[in-house]
């Protein structure tokens, strides 16, 4: 077992944090998994989505984190479809399920790329306040020129995870880093064969971004300096597609930030979501309904109290 699945802080995640199942199409079995932690009452989370490799869970210290100071955090593992549009549309079903009609999205890797496309999807409704992308791409051609899309649904598992772990540092020499690469092989272990393929067709088919479709969206890059899987030509290919955008760069970090160097992405994503803050899309209770959160919770504990007393 990894050190990080050992921790206390993920024992303590998967203790606190509920994981739920939503079925969002009968017909076509499209069910989500869902971790939702924070403040019921804001209406505009933040939306964590994971990359090919992993599950949602990989973002646990951003869950509980974020949760623990007020904001409203969602991560999410996808149901098995093929298409970037059976995903947005099954994504599109989920949020109405869960009664969210606008959202910000924190994607890694392809979670990143299936943001934007969401975020294109939604533009006319605009259901996406903010995207934050992290070792994300904009093109799926990076990927395209070392295989192709066509077969992966007939592919073994093992051939499967195979072509994810060559993408993989083999002995990364920082040790928090090597740490968060034990965790996903671990989780890309236990991954099903139908998933893991479901999630390298959406990797490799076809697509790229269209950034005049986003021209009115908050878009923040995190990079990371040292090595990923990502080539320089793709981190430069975003850069390109969002001039605009705010950059977040950490000097390591690998693959996974988010677990190697969970606390400055952390920072990150509060200075990202920080514009929003007190307003119609904030992602975080603000000061004063948490004062009357926790007032309500001191009243309601003290009626309770004398309740008991009276009984007694």
């Amino acid at each position: 077992m990894s050190v990080l699945r050992k921790s206390q802080e993920y024992s303590s995640f998967r203790s606190t944090i509920s994981r739920k199942k939503i079925t969002v199409d009968s017909v076509t079995e499209e069910i989500w998994s869902v971790y939702d932690a924070g403040p019921r009452s804001i209406r505009c989370p933040l939306i964590f989505l994971p990359p090919v490799s992993a599950y949602s869970d990989v973002f646990y210290q951003q869950m509980l984190f974020l949760a623990s100071i007020g904001y409203r955090v969602i991560a999410v593992d996808y149901p098995a479809v093929w298409t970037h549009q059976e995903w947005c549309e099954s994504f599109n079903k989920l949020l109405d399920t869960l009664q969210l009609d606008r959202i910000h999205l924190f994607g890694a890797s392809l979670g990143g790329f299936l943001a934007l496309k969401f975020a294109e999807y939604s533009c006319i409704k605009q259901r996406v306040q903010s995207v934050m992308v992290c070792n994300g791409f904009i093109d799926t051609a990076v990927f395209r020129k070392q295989t192709s899309s066509n077969g992966f649904w007939a592919l073994p598992s093992f051939l499967l995870k195979r072509w994810v772990l060559s993408h993989l540092p083999s002995n990364p020499t920082e040790g928090c880093i090597a740490d968060s690469v034990d965790f996903v092989v671990e989780q890309l272990e236990s991954m099903q064969r139908k998933e893991l393929a479901a999630r390298l067709t959406l990797n490799c088919t076809p697509s790229y971004i269209e950034p005049q479709k986003l021209s009115n969206m908050s878009v923040t890059i995190l990079d990371v300096f040292d090595d990923s899987a990502l080539t320089v030509s793709a981190k430069e290919d975003v850069y390109k597609c969002f001039p605009e955008a705010k950059r977040a760069h950490l000097k390591q970090g690998g693959n996974f930030p988010y677990m190697s160097y969970s606390a400055e992405v952390n920072v990150y994503i509060q200075i990202h979501l920080k514009p929003y803050e007190d307003g119609r899309f904030t992602a975080k209770l603000s000061a004063k309904d948490a004062d009357s959160a926790a007032a309500a919770a001191t009243a309601g504990a003290a009626s309770s109290a004398a309740s008991a007393e009276a009984y007694h």
